[in-house]
């Protein structure tokens, strides 16, 4: 049979949420997400769409061009790369489509901790401070101070106030800790 009516499958066509176990969602949930994420999907979709593929797929057509595909580098890591470049933008339409932009100025209660606001606790067993903003899934960072929404100290802080004092399990065994500080950026 012609390889052209033929599905290829080398491993790389696997479901989105097998590709990054660490984004999945709980089944049923919304996805949340900052303004500040929406925008960097956005971004990053408009990129891939209008710049990337199309340079891509011009690769690969000045490689196929070449002669024998079969040993054609450029052709080969072309097409790979191609594959790779559509399945992040099927990921991404996907997760800009089930987006729910949670604006926190518009958020009610701001004494309490809710999506996208800025937490300061203090560790009670180390005394140590730390900030956190929680955010989406796609936008966790923890490099720069971002956690997800369902990570577990997140799960925990929610609807604490300042001077809740809130115990977790995390990697790491139980830990307690205290709600220094609520604001909303």
């Amino acid at each position: 049979m012609n390889k052209a009516f033929v599905k290829e499958r080398d491993g790389d066509d696997e479901d989105d949420d097998e590709l990054v176990p660490t984004l999945r969602l709980p089944a049923g949930s919304k996805n949340y997400m900052t303004r500040r994420g929406y925008d960097a999907l956005r971004v990053e979709l408009d990129q891939l769409v209008r710049i990337e593929r199309p340079q891509m797929v011009e690769t690969v057509a000045w490689a196929a061009g070449n002669g024998d595909r079969s040993e054609n580098g450029d052709y080969i890591y072309g097409k790979k790369r191609l594959r790779e470049i559509d399945r992040r933008i099927r990921f991404l339409i996907k997760r800009v489509e089930s987006a729910e932009v949670v604006d926190p100025e518009r958020q009610q209660g701001l004494e309490q901790v809710f999506f996208g606001a800025t937490v300061s606790f203090c560790d009670l067993d180390t005394e140590e401070e730390q900030t956190w903003q929680i955010v989406g899934v796609d936008e966790a960072d923890a490099a720069h101070g971002r956690i997800s929404w369902i990570s577990p100290l997140a799960r925990a802080v929610l609807k604490a106030k300042v001077g809740d004092v809130v115990r977790f399990q995390s990697p790491a065994g139980m830990r307690e800790i205290e709600v220094v500080d609520v604001r909303y950026l």
